[in-house]
């Protein structure tokens, strides 16, 4: 491939301020802020182990050779220079070996709670932005809420609730409880044993879900920012290093140049984008990471179902269900989301086990209809069976919506808030990083924002000190069949609920 080179940016310009693409992407631009200047030099070896601040061969014009004596070849894009590329493991090593544009601008591929607190903290950096994020409905990822507007049905059906133990995320919810877009879950929350038998958990910690849900707070959280663009409906399906900045396109339309990348989202769809990304340490990590498969059901129901009380008398709204195959839990969203709700129908969320999610997989493109059939029949028998409700007894659904999480929740972790490879100038951020909770997602997104930042103001001497978790191990992660509620851990939460019950 081509020969390292020292490759010479200006100040840096930006493809995408007019439309482009098909009609179908919706853009949101922002005015943009008056920002600050970094002025840096980022200089970044080309290979694994040890860098070197000048670039092999001296001469811009003409053949150019590594000390293994590898003609360089024309660049498909004409008489422009690529970046060096070095072979490592399966695929070759993008090398960024020059100076960045003293206003950097990055692209960040995944619109979740990691991607967006990224982009925020970004801005808050003085560096622009571009999330590109696949969502039809708007932002989110895991932040789901669909609404029936002809039914005045709504149900989260990714996220149920969080919680926060980390002082910087309890800042960032703060703001979000001033501007009203989040609030307490008051209702009573616990965990059902076959048969009914429930016990409520105490709000010792509390719980947060959003206001009109959860997708809303992910629409909301770039609401402050004006050196954020969102770019969307938008899959992104090539990364290409050319003339020192990242090329995006998608089925070959062009997104833009960054002068680094970010990926913000994982599974088969990341997997697939690295694959020949020119970043095998990115895409090695990337791969280690291990998912489940989680079904949710949504279904309305004319009636309350007939739940458990709790000692005051309030009924039950969610519950960790235990020792049931199909149903790991069940909220409520008509009483959670609407407290003073009276009549009319009640909107629940059904979530499997995720050995149930495994056991019964398929393509969560085409799911066929028998499997659908299936998995719907034997989830609501899960639903009678914590409820300790009689066989068929359970009123039949005014409707049912059934989705399946092909790639739901991470089951290892390397325990880092972020990866980056200066290399490459790209880094991962998301909730694996760190556990399976929004807080961990968002932590992860300060992380990787304040560490590019910090690298693009360095004078890019030593780029091998910015290397973040490239080669880390990975650890089975514990919690919820949904996920991870600090503060909220089983074991802890019975504990204490037996010693106030003694």
């Amino acid at each position: 491939m081509t020969s390292a080179c020292r490759i010479l940016t200006s100040s840096c310009f930006f493809l995408n301020r007019q439309p482009f693409g098909t009609p179908t992407h919706e853009r949101f631009s922002f005015p943009i802020k008056t920002q600050h200047k970094l002025s840096f030099r980022a200089e970044i070896g080309t290979n694994d182990e040890t860098t070197s601040n000048s670039p092999k061969g001296t001469d811009m014009d003409g053949p150019k050779r590594y000390s293994g004596g590898k003609v360089r070849r024309k660049s498909s894009h004409g008489t422009s220079r690529r970046s060096a590329l070095k072979k490592t493991f399966s695929q070759e090593q993008v090398v960024f070996d020059g100076p960045i544009s003293d206003e950097p601008v990055v692209g960040i591929i995944g619109g979740g709670m990691s991607g967006l607190v990224c982009a925020m903290y970004l801005e808050k950096r003085g560096i622009r932005s571009t999330v590109f994020d696949t969502g039809n409905h708007g932002l989110g990822g895991r932040l789901g809420t669909r609404t029936v507007d002809e039914q005045q049905l709504m149900f989260d059906h990714a996220a149920q609730f969080f919680t926060v133990s980390d002082p910087q995320f309890a800042k960032l919810v703060d703001g979000w409880l001033k501007m009203g877009l989040v609030r307490q879950w008051e209702g009573a929350i616990g965990e059902l044993e076959p048969g009914g038998g429930f016990l409520q958990l105490p709000s010792c910690s509390p719980r947060y879900i959003g206001v009109q849900g959860m997708r809303p707070l992910a629409n909301s959280i770039l609401s402050q920012t004006s050196m954020v663009e969102v770019v969307r409906p938008s899959w992104i399906s090539k990364l290409e290093p050319y003339n020192g900045k990242w090329h995006l396109s998608e089925n070959g339309k062009p997104h833009g140049k960054f002068d680094a990348i970010v990926i913000a989202h994982n599974g088969k769809c990341a997997n697939k984008l690295l694959s020949s990304s020119g970043l095998p340490l990115i895409a090695k990590q990337m791969k280690r990471l291990e998912l489940s498969s989680i079904w949710a059901l949504l279904a309305a129901f004319d009636d309350p179902l007939p739940v458990p009380m709790t000692g005051d008398g309030a009924p039950m709204e969610g519950a960790f269900v235990k020792g049931v195959d199909s149903i790991s839990w069940m909220a409520n969203n008509t009483m959670k989301l609407s407290p003073a709700h009276k009549g009319g129908p009640h909107s629940w969320t059904f979530f499997s086990t995720a050995t149930f999610g495994k056991k019964n997989k398929v393509p969560q493109e085409n799911i066929p209809t028998v499997t659908a059939e299936r998995v719907k029949a034997l989830m609501l028998e899960g639903v009678e069976i914590g409820l300790g409700l009689p066989k068929s007894s359970l009123n039949i659904p005014i409707y049912t919506r059934l989705q399946l999480w092909g790639a739901a929740l991470p089951t290892n972790s390397p325990r880092i808030p972020c990866i980056f490879d200066p290399q490459g100038r790209a880094g991962i951020c998301g909730d694996w990083l760190l556990g399976s909770s929004l807080e961990a997602a968002a932590l992860s997104g300060m992380g990787l924002a304040n560490h590019l930042a910090d690298y693009f103001g360095s004078d890019g001497s030593s780029p091998e000190e910015f290397a973040v978790g490239l080669h880390n191990e990975f650890w089975p992660l514990d919690g919820k069949d949904i996920g991870q509620f600090p503060g909220l851990e089983s074991s802890e939460l019975t504990d204490k609920v037996l010693a106030i019950q003694a």
